[in-house]
């Protein structure tokens, strides 16, 4: 998964933005499926050549996007740069324990994670940006409040995988917003942060025992460099879904992939749904439901006042 893109004005409306949410959750939904090819491989390890592989693929997009000029500008400010320092830390984090959960076995939790995640965004809004939460959004975000004290109580061992994946894609989303960097320059810039440590990474496996995992298998190795599309293809959809839609029906989409990764979890991953779990799924989807019906409502009084 990857950052938001400043949403559309209230109001604005155009139909063919729904492909492209509808084609960017979905690829973050069936990750883990794609994961699966690449078990062999340390997370560690993966999330190394996900941003090497990541970042010739951004720069081949920005070339027939022709947004070199953003991406110089964002180059030249230093407040820009120390920002997207700041957000590729983040979301090398955010795709390190991603990664690390599912191999794991660690399906619903990561699944938690990101539909806890817009709930945080918004009291993350009110704590550093001066928003102030309605009493529904408030409601919603006490319910998923008390989803995480019931995990905390029957499934601490797997708590923190949710709340790292949660608050890290968060911090990253806080971080990106005070910058005017687009999703695509932006992803481009942090990748190219974080090619020397990911570089170096390749290289320590590379060097141990048992070798590096690209080269060894053309079919692995295949799988590898497909890392670039899955990371920079639903950022692109996402980016211009978010310019064509109104907030509150991306607001909506956003919650297909979480609820794709569940469904996995339970199908093909067969993963124990232990009642703790259960139980907290059950509450985060009433505060999904009531975060939701908020949006709806605010869109409904926006169009009634336009």
């Amino acid at each position: 998964m990857s950052a938001s893109a400043p949403p559309a004005e209230v109001g604005q409306h155009a139909p063919s933005g729904l492909a492209p949410a509808i084609g960017a959750y979905l690829i973050w939904g069936f990750l883990p499926l794609y994961l699966l090819l690449v078990t062999s491989v340390p997370p560690f390890e993966f999330v190394g050549w996900r941003i090497i592989w990541t970042l010739p693929l951004c720069l081949l997009i920005v070339a027939f996007r022709r947004q070199f000029p953003e991406l110089l500008v964002a180059l030249k400010s230093p407040r820009a740069l120390l920002a997207l320092v700041a957000s590729a830390a983040l979301i090398a984090i955010n795709w390190f324990i991603y990664v690390w959960a599912i191999m794991e076995g660690q399906v619903y939790a990561a699944s938690i994670g990101y539909y806890l995640n817009p709930l945080i965004n918004v009291l993350l809004g009110t704590l550093f940006l001066g928003e102030k939460l309605s009493r529904r959004q408030w409601l919603a975000v006490g319910v998923a409040g008390l989803a995480v004290a019931l995990l905390a109580a029957g499934a601490i061992t797997s708590l923190w995988i949710s709340l790292s994946l949660a608050f890290s894609f968060a911090f990253y989303g806080l971080v990106r917003k005070q910058v005017s960097v687009g999703s695509l320059p932006g992803l481009t810039i942090e990748s190219a942060i974080l090619l020397l440590p990911a570089s170096a990474i390749a290289a320590w496996y590379a060097g141990g025992p048992g070798g590096s995992s690209f080269g060894q298998d053309w079919f692995l190795s295949l799988a590898i460099v497909f890392s670039g599309v899955v990371t920079a293809v639903p950022l692109l959809l996402f980016a211009l879904a978010a310019r064509r839609m109104d907030y509150s029906a991306l607001g909506f989409i956003q919650y297909l992939a979480p609820t794709i990764v569940f469904i996995l979890g339970l199908t093909v991953f067969r993963q124990p749904l232990e009642p703790a779990k259960l139980m907290s799924f059950v509450l985060i989807w009433i505060a999904v439901a009531i975060f939701v019906y908020d949006l709806l409502a605010k869109r409904r009084s926006a169009q009634r006042a336009s």
